[in-house]
């Protein structure tokens, strides 16, 4: 009982096209290997590094600064000290009967110093700078959007990699009717020939073999063709060589199932225009930001003097609080704000236009899906009843009771039938291809 149940699940999720494992297989190699998806991954990183840099700005910055100045010349202040002071000090020498006070002269000091070395430890951090905040929460919103891009794309390759893939089935199943279809034509050649030996028929119908043989012959390597594309096309997208072998799933005429029920509102173009629309909310807080004040703190310890000397006077320190308000930029300001709010007003535009858009696909697609299996089902039947009518009218001819136009004509019907089946079976599963794409029902894994 037990096998009996597994084995009826096994056709259930082959009937719905699970069993294709060497197609997923293809599908994880091509979301490994396209050199756009790696394109894709370096600006990723490359957008967290910019957030990691962001982050960085709320720490202290501390730099090491020294400078040295040697100076002669220029400006200079002048200290009256000899005009001041001699006066007092030819006092004190005359009330103390002494020379123990000397006599000053006036001093002139340069501006720059001269043989001066300065040495420090500088740093600077923000304390309250909102610039920052919202310039680090863009950056990380900048990083959300280039991951949604990437899964915008990874979908439309795993698309073309299911399309590539069911062409290339196709395209083999067809080389194989034309195979089947020159192998008939070429054993009718032969029939005919020896009637014709034997005066059974006339040339008319020689000729005409001849000439089917030809045809059937230039279709097989018209199809041989195609294939041989089509799996360059499918290598070209797995990023591997173009003759590269491809391993297929068994050919069969399993379909897919239309019923689906519609869920664009996963669609990773809508969460892309949510995350855009948010990303503009905080530049819309940026722009406001400009109108409060900035704070930030500095501190310098270091060590100064003249001639290279260093004591415990040398050492210092020397740290305060900067602040900056803008209050008047000139409306520049509110005009940036101005330009973010038209902003807002087009993306939430868009997401309703891109909604429809995205619901309209769908329909479009799903409705696609039901006409190529009503199609393939059309075909199946008439593949059965040319089949039917061709192995009829082949035994009438090998009675001598159907002539060969009558042969010619069923068996061209039997091979386009054949042709018609394979054609629209894997129309079908390229319409469901492009309906799971316009669905967003693939699972990625992240």
């Amino acid at each position: 009982m037990i096998k009996k149940a597994l084995v009826l699940i096994a056709i259930l999720l082959e009937y719905q096209g699970y069993s294709q494992s060497k197609l997923d297989g293809y599908i994880e190699a091509g979301l490994k290997n396209n050199e756009v998806i790696k394109q894709h991954n370096f600006d990723i990183n490359k957008s967290m590094w910019a957030l990691k840099e962001a982050g960085s700005l709320f720490y202290p910055n501390v730099s090491l600064n020294g400078t040295y100045t040697k100076a002669e010349g220029g400006r200079t202040i002048d200290i009256p000290i000899g005009d001041m002071l001699n006066p007092v000090y030819s006092t004190l020498n005359q009330i103390t009967n002494s020379n123990a006070f000397p006599t000053l002269e006036n001093q002139s000091v340069l501006i720059n110093p001269d043989n001066f070395y300065d040495a420090k430890i500088h740093t600077t951090m923000p304390l309250l700078n909102f610039e920052i905040i919202y310039n680090k929460r863009i950056k990380a919103q900048q990083t959300t959007l280039q991951k949604i891009e990437l899964e915008i794309y990874q979908r439309e390759l795993v698309k073309d990699i299911k399309i590539a893939y069911y062409k290339y089935l196709q395209s083999l199943e067809g080389i194989k009717i034309y195979e089947d279809a020159l192998a008939l034509v070429t054993e009718n050649q032969r029939v005919n020939h020896s009637l014709f030996k034997n005066d059974k028929i006339n040339r008319t119908a020689v000729l005409r073999s001849d000439n089917e043989v030809v045809r059937i012959a230039a279709n097989l390597e018209t199809a041989k063709q195609v294939s041989d594309n089509a799996r360059a096309y499918f290598n070209f997208l797995l990023n591997q060589k173009l003759d590269t072998q491809i391993m297929v799933d068994e050919i069969n005429e399993n379909v897919p199932s239309a019923l689906v029920e519609g869920n664009t509102e996963n669609r990773e173009e809508l969460k892309k225009l949510d995350q855009v629309k948010e990303l503009n909310e905080n530049i819309n807080k940026l722009t406001k930001s400009h109108w409060f004040p900035t704070l930030s703190g500095f501190a310098d310890f270091g060590i100064q003097d003249f001639d290279f000397e260093m004591n415990k006077d040398s050492r210092y320190y020397f740290a305060g609080l900067g602040l900056e308000w803008n209050i008047f930029s000139g409306n520049k300001n509110k005009y940036k704000l101005k330009q973010v709010e038209e902003d807002n007003k087009k993306i939430s535009s868009q997401i309703d236009n891109v909604r429809q858009q995205l619901l309209l696909q769908f329909q479009v697609t799903q409705n696609n899906l039901r006409s190529a299996l009503e199609q393939f089902n059309a075909n199946k039947n008439q593949k059965e009843s040319a089949k039917k009518y061709n192995d009829d009218i082949t035994k009438l001819y090998k009675e001598g009771q159907a002539i060969y136009i009558e042969l010619l004509d069923a068996q061209n019907q039997w091979v386009n039938a054949q042709l018609n089946t394979n054609i629209a079976l894997y129309n079908s599963w390229i319409a469901y291809a492009e309906l799971e794409r316009a669905n967003a029902t693939f699972t990625l894994n992240q």
